[in-house]
């Protein structure tokens, strides 16, 4: 599976960003995407990510009510929808595709847990 993402840019504070995530390749054997980011001098941090099956969506606290996750299974695409930006949301994003399944959330909520990783698109949100 090769990912793709984009989208990125500078938005200033309260403002929006759709970032996207385009499969190609093996995503017959994707079970879930993955958001992640990664803020200068910091650790890679778990976002959201999505079922491909089913479309349910699970986020980390500091995102939920503001960011969300869609797909769109005919252009393999996944979405993240990104509003009422903030500052601290500024970050190197990268979506990631699993082969696995998991029954659980938080499962998906660790980057180990994902075995395809996009490039990465940054966002930066100025106050």
């Amino acid at each position: 599976v090769q990912l793709q993402a984009s989208g990125g840019g500078l938005v200033q504070a309260g403002g929006s960003l759709r970032l996207s995530c385009a499969a190609s390749g093996r995503t017959f054997s994707t079970y879930a995407v993955g958001w992640f980011r990664q803020a200068s001098g910091k650790e890679r941090e778990f976002v959201g990510f999505i079922r491909w099956s089913g479309g349910s969506t699970y986020y980390t606290d500091s995102v939920k009510g503001r960011f969300t996750i869609s797909r769109d299974n005919a252009k393999n695409t996944v979405y993240l929808q990104m509003n009422n930006l903030k500052p601290e949301d500024t970050a190197v994003y990268y979506c990631a595709a699993s082969a696995r399944y998991y029954s659980g959330t938080a499962y998906y909520s660790s980057a180990l847990r994902y075995e395809y990783w996009g490039q990465g698109t940054l966002v930066t949100v100025s106050s």
